[in-house]
């Protein structure tokens, strides 16, 4: 099967920018990666992405070049970047393309996501009961986890902690400002046990990456972040999953395990295998439980691992080294493309105040979107 190199990665701040659409932010960050790439728009074969709220990802197009690239829509919820990033990733393997980008970009209102339940193919009583408000459904889902594995809700507190104290040290972080234990324990209670420092905010902001085949890398004269894996999977019936929170939490694998098990097998490697990841935290609690769902840790070990300081920047298992979502926000076109770029720079060594030790060599990503959808790719050198 034909290798795939990322030879380029590029971003544009996220958070508010008001003078530019979603689609300049988009752009912006494809530019960026083609010159990281040190190639022109016209050598790129195929392109995937997408967009939520801000426009359909092909209109990209219109900024960069009408080329006639083939060029297909994504949209998979937060795993929408994962999602572009493996057709991408398809369609050189396939043989379809030598060169290949994924790019997503976003520009959300101000204020939580809010979803019509009837547009998801779930109940009207769904969204009645407050389950399509996210703070109120991550609330739910995080209370019901600490309870059945024994976990303290200081451990959100230090998640957190950890994301603001990363995103100071990420100049293209939304917030780039740290913040002390007591600031985020005493902030105000949105939904128990979730405080206000404890969620990500819909934000604004583009990612993108360029991907080539093995060949085409090599004629490039580039240095390759070589793609080991990267898989979608979507919940099977009775999975603990979005829009499930009545079901028993074993009764099936979520979409994240069956995903985070078939990429460890693609990859023939295994989680003690990862030097450094980037997992979904649209709230403190979501990198507390995909750390056990990406086989990181036993469910219930988080207690430990986190309060030992394995997941810090200097830690065996660095997460979410940049401030993740809670620090970056998340447009959530980008979010997953997020994450591959700041992979690439710390496989790269490039990462700089934030750089983890070590010379990190396997990278992880995961990202998880409505209506149970997850991602996961993993990167070498």
């Amino acid at each position: 099967m034909t290798k795939v190199a990322i030879i380029g990665v590029g971003l544009h701040k996220f958070g508010r920018t008001p003078e530019k659409s979603g689609l300049d932010q988009g752009a912006a960050a494809a530019r960026a990666a083609l010159n990281d790439a040190n190639i022109d728009w016209r050598q790129v074969n195929v392109a995937f992405g997408g967009s939520m709220d801000a426009g359909d990802a092909d209109a990209l197009v219109n900024r960069l070049g009408l080329t006639g690239v083939q060029f297909t829509n994504v949209w998979n919820g937060c795993a929408t970047g994962g999602s572009a990033l493996v057709g991408a990733v398809n369609a050189i393997q396939a043989g379809e393309a030598d060169i290949a980008m994924a790019a997503g970009f976003d520009k959300h209102p101000r204020g939580a996501f809010n979803a019509d339940p009837e547009s998801l193919g779930l109940p009207s009583w769904y969204g009645r009961t407050g389950m399509m408000l996210t703070p109120q459904f991550f609330a739910l889902k995080i209370q019901r986890y600490m309870h059945e594995f024994g976990l303290s809700q200081d451990l959100l507190v230090k998640v957190a902690e950890k994301a603001f104290r990363n995103g100071a040290l990420n100049p293209l972080a939304w917030r780039q400002s740290a913040m002390t234990h007591d600031e985020i324990a005493n902030s105000p209670l949105i939904c128990d046990p979730l405080r206000k420092y404890m969620f990500c905010s819909p934000a604004e902001g583009g990612g993108a990456i360029i991907l080539a085949s093995e060949k085409a890398a090599a004629r490039l004269g580039v240095r390759p972040i070589w793609v080991s894996a990267s898989v979608v999977r979507s919940r099977s019936y009775g999975s603990f999953e979005v829009y499930a929170p009545g079901l028993a939490a074993k009764q099936a694998p979520s979409a994240t395990v069956t995903a985070s098990n078939a990429a460890f097998e693609k990859a023939g490697i295994g989680p003690e295998d990862v030097n450094i990841a980037q997992l979904q935290d649209t709230d403190a609690g979501a990198e507390i439980m995909h750390l056990a769902e990406n086989g990181f840790c036993r469910d219930g070990e988080q207690e430990h691992l986190i309060r030992d300081g394995a997941t810090e920047i200097d830690g065996r298992l660095p997460v979410n080294t940049d401030g993740g979502l809670l620090a970056n926000g998340e447009p959530i076109g980008a979010s997953a493309l997020r994450q591959i770029y700041e992979l690439c720079l710390q496989l790269r060594g490039r990462a700089g105040k934030r750089q983890a030790p070590g010379a990190p060599r396997v990278g992880y990503a995961h990202a998880y979107g409505a209506p149970g959808v997850s991602g996961v790719t993993i990167l070498s050198t």
